[in-house]
């Protein structure tokens, strides 16, 4: 390692100017690679951050557009290469590097070295072990340090390219560091998604010919239509590349159908590692984002196999030849995501290959950065920051068909009815469609045989007041009147209530039970509740007792009662 070129100062000792630390970003993965190392240098005045964007990159547009709107101070290019720096950061070396001139740390950016790209380099090697790329010109390592996550990875290093392992430094991983130090927090990101009792499964796609999306692009809107959406949430986690490729615009056209059925869709930084803290399985390609899963022993289910990218005996190429397989067409994915895992150790072993010293990235790191930089690090020691950022919650879907089994073939009470809500557009045989008004289009509205709407508290500011109110009696007849699939109109009065009435019968109150258990009450969302209300009433007069409707295999106690002029008369 270089010795700094400056006699070093310490915390305490003002009278130096501040080093210039260099931040080369040739994309947004790499940029947020970068990001997750910056808190090493926090709280320190005598170090100043600059980025630069690398040209020469396909997806140098949104890792602009990410560096501007994070309020860095960006250099243009030119400006950037025509200074020295104290020290360059970059978690790429492709592109005109060598034109920057100052120490530079190179990180991986991603979770080691799985990929082989055959259209740049050298074919068939590892990306990030090419010698192409880690070598100048006259051979010697572009990398004053070179931070690799695994001792695997140095061995690695050695073989393809000698020359940069003097500079290999096993460091762990400041990413899997956030992630680990954020495993507190799922319980807050789950509720803060709307998952409930749900089981989290979150799609994974890296970006190029063998991603996800560009194999199966259909895969989300496939399981949202064989999923019960109270059994399941479906999320979604994206390579920055295939944003940056797409555009976020482009990109949730395509996944309309699937959005609109409440997929959850991470943003391109640190969304995407919140939601392996909540998920409960992974569904993945060959990208990094599954091993990180295993890195939390999260069960992890394939469903692509990398092709010719995927390099052989790598950590993930074990993982996914271990991992489940999901048939594409989706027929199987109930079975295959509720399934035991195997007995033995679980998905974190192929994590263990690919990630060592977890939790001490920035503790290992600081040092050799500050010692580059000639600065005495400070007293107090670097820690990495928790996860923060979670995609903004799905929106409820507007409209479901409903799958309904009643239980008297099985012998059990006749008053309980299972309920299983899906996409209006599932090919799967369904008993009704339930509309949500006001959010449902028309024709869904008028095609509903259950037609809904949930209550709205009173506007606070003046300029609401203009306006008519109903009571929630009048809005049933009107629904019922104008409707005419209609065979059923509800009001959800809160959590626990419901307003309801047949075509031809009078309003009644639904009353709702939590369901209690091991110290849990866990609730559900009331419009599935109406619809096993709507199917049992549909074959004859209300039940004498309560009624039960079973919701992802979780029994709710309905009470039917006759309607009260508090609940007839509550404005909608």
């Amino acid at each position: 390692m270089p010795a700094p070129a400056t006699p070093a100062t310490s915390p305490d000792d003002e009278s130096q100017p501040p080093r210039d630390v260099l931040l080369a970003v040739r994309s947004a993965a790499a940029l947020h690679r970068l990001l997750d190392l910056l808190p090493v240098f926090d709280g320190d005045a005598r170090v100043r951050c600059r980025f630069t964007l690398v040209p020469g990159s396909a997806f140098d547009a949104d890792a602009l557009s990410a560096v501007v709107s994070s309020g860095a101070r960006c250099l243009s290019w030119p400006e950037a290469a025509s200074r020295r720096h104290d020290l360059i950061l970059t978690a790429n070396p492709k592109g005109e590097l060598a034109a920057l001139r100052g120490p530079k740390v190179l990180l991986p950016h991603g979770a080691g070295f799985n990929k082989a790209l055959a259209d740049e380099g050298s074919p068939h090697l590892p990306s990030g072990l090419d010698p192409a790329f880690l070598l100048t010109e006259d051979a010697r390592p572009i990398a004053a340090l070179h931070a690799l996550a695994h001792p695997d990875q140095v061995a690695r290093l050695a073989a393809h390219c000698p020359p940069a392992e003097a500079a290999a430094l096993v460091a762990g991983d400041p990413t899997l560091d956030r992630i680990l130090l954020s495993l507190d927090r799922r319980e807050a990101f789950r509720r803060a998604l709307g998952t409930g009792s749900r089981r989290l499964v979150v799609l994974s796609s890296t970006w190029g010919p063998e991603s996800l999306l560009t194999r199966h692009p259909g895969l989300p809107a496939r399981l949202a239509a064989r999923l019960p959406h109270d059994a399941y949430q479906l999320a979604l986690v994206v390579h920055p590349n295939e944003y940056s490729r797409t555009g976020s615009f482009e990109l949730a056209r395509r996944l309309r159908p699937a959005l609109d059925a409440g997929l959850v869709l991470a943003g391109p930084f640190e969304e995407w590692a919140a939601l392996l803290v909540a998920g409960d399985t992974v569904v993945t390609d060959h990208g990094s984002t599954a091993l990180y899963a295993a890195a939390l022993d999260r069960p992890v289910v394939a469903v692509c196999d990398g092709g010719g990218e995927l390099v052989p005996g790598s950590p993930m190429a074990r993982l996914l030849a271990a991992a489940p397989r999901l048939d594409p067409s989706g027929d199987d994915a109930a079975a295959v995501l509720t399934a035991p895992a195997p007995p033995g150790p679980g998905t974190r072993r192929f994590a263990e290959a690919a990630f060592a010293l977890p939790g001490e990235a920035l503790a290992t790191l600081g040092p050799e950065l500050y010692a580059l930089l000639g600065l005495v690090p400070p007293a107090r020691p670097a820690r990495p920051r928790p996860l923060t950022a979670l995609p903004a919650a799905p929106r409820t879907p507007a409209a479901f068909a409903v799958l309904v089994r009643r239980a008297e073939s099985n012998g059990e009470d006749p008053d309980t009815v299972t309920i299983d809500r899906l996409p209006p557009w599932t090919d799967r045989p369904y008993h009704h469609l339930a509309a949500e008004y006001g959010r449902a289009g028309i024709r869904q509205a008028q095609s509903a045989a259950l037609l809904y709407r949930r209550a709205t508290g009173a506007a606070a500011a003046p300029d609401a007041w203009h306006h008519e109110d109903r009571t929630a009696a009048d809005w049933l007849d009107e629904a019922l009147a104008d409707h005419l699939g209609c065979r059923t109109a509800a009001v959800v009065l809160s959590p626990t209530r419901c307003l309801v009435r047949r075509l031809d019968g009078d309003p009644f109150t639904v009353l709702i039970e939590p369901h209690r258990a091991a110290g849990r009450v866990r609730r559900t969302d009331p419009a599935a509740v109406l619809s096993a209300v709507h199917a049992r009433l549909g074959t004859g007069p209300a039940p004498d007792g309560p009624l039960t409707c079973r919701i992802d295999g979780t029994p709710y106690r309905a009470h039917l009662t006759m309607a009260t002029e508090a609940d007839l008369g509550q404005l909608v």
